[in-house]
């Protein structure tokens, strides 16, 4: 009987020791998803006053907890009963990304000085407040959901000849991983103007070590944010232009001849804008006719 428990210990110390190679491997391969989800997680829970930061990424945080508790069995299911449903979802999750980019790029281009009017606006209520952060953290939710959805479809891309307990332990803790080390970091980003003026308090000097990096952070910050904004709208084309690259043959075609990258881009860029173009008719429509939405 005791031969028989250590056997079964060197049996799931063997499977772990493959679940821990073959999460390297996986890692590697979602690394640029995971920079993605970042940068746009980042621009998505920044813009808040200091005291709703992180009750904001708290409430993303649990979002992205409970969508990973969908997905996961649900790939799972997918992949075992119904593999051919999980291509169109990832290409309608692209459409998606691609248009939340092209949304992003044209109200930065065209709506920038109305945008900062309605955020001084959205600071005179309490109400209006509430609105303009629930309406983001909702944002962020959906876009984490598709991201973890390409995430956890790469991973299990990497396992799909491994036994069924491998994929499950492989693809969960990279799923894990994706959120902690995410809003981890976010966390850490939108925090640190806080930590730069503690830093500056830290003593009554002037001009001290802790004065000029504290004051370095606060500065530095703000241009931060913005770069990750950037990068963040970037990510979410190149995402959805990646995913119809490679599962639509006539996109690959059209575009196997540029760099990589610039196809991808190009593909999600183009999509995103023709989604932009058909998608805001119908918004405008239903704010016109508010009460048309609700009885619907």
């Amino acid at each position: 009987m005791a031969s028989g428990f250590f056997m079964l210990l060197d049996d799931i110390a063997a499977i772990m020791d493959d679940v821990a190679t073959m999460s390297k491997v996986a890692t590697q391969k979602t690394a640029g998803l995971l920079a993605d989800d970042l940068a746009v997680n980042a621009e998505k829970a920044s813009g808040f006053a200091s005291s709703r930061e992180l009750p904001v990424l708290w409430k993303i945080t649990k979002g992205s907890i409970i969508n990973k508790v969908i997905i996961l069995p649900a790939t799972f299911l997918l992949s075992a009963f119904l593999p051919q449903a999980i291509v169109p979802i990832l290409i309608v999750g692209g459409i998606y990304l691609s248009y939340e980019g092209a949304l992003k790029i044209y109200e930065y281009l065209f709506k920038r000085n109305q945008k900062k009017k309605q955020i001084r606006s959205i600071e005179m209520t309490q109400e209006q407040l509430l609105e303009h952060e629930n309406r983001k953290v909702k944002s962020a939710i959906i876009v984490d959901f598709i991201l973890s959805v390409e995430i956890i479809f790469i991973t299990l891309g990497t396992v799909m000849e491994e036994d069924l307990i491998k994929q499950i332990l492989v693809v969960t803790f990279i799923a894990l991983l994706a959120t902690v080390f995410v809003y981890g970091l976010v966390a850490l980003l939108v925090r640190m103007d806080d930590f730069g003026y503690k830093l500056i308090a830290h003593n009554k000097e002037k001009d001290s070590l802790s004065d000029k990096i504290g004051l370095s952070l606060v500065k530095t910050l703000p241009y931060l944010i913005r770069g990750l904004g950037v990068i963040g709208t970037i990510a979410m084309v190149l995402v959805g232009g990646g995913i119809f690259v490679h599962n639509i043959h006539f996109i690959h075609d059209l575009v196997h001849s540029l760099p990589k990258t610039l196809g991808e881009f190009l593909a999600g860029l183009v999509i995103g804008l023709v989604a932009f173009a058909l998608i805001t008719p119908i918004k405008k429509l239903f704010k016109k006719n508010p009460s048309k939405a609700v009885s619907t």
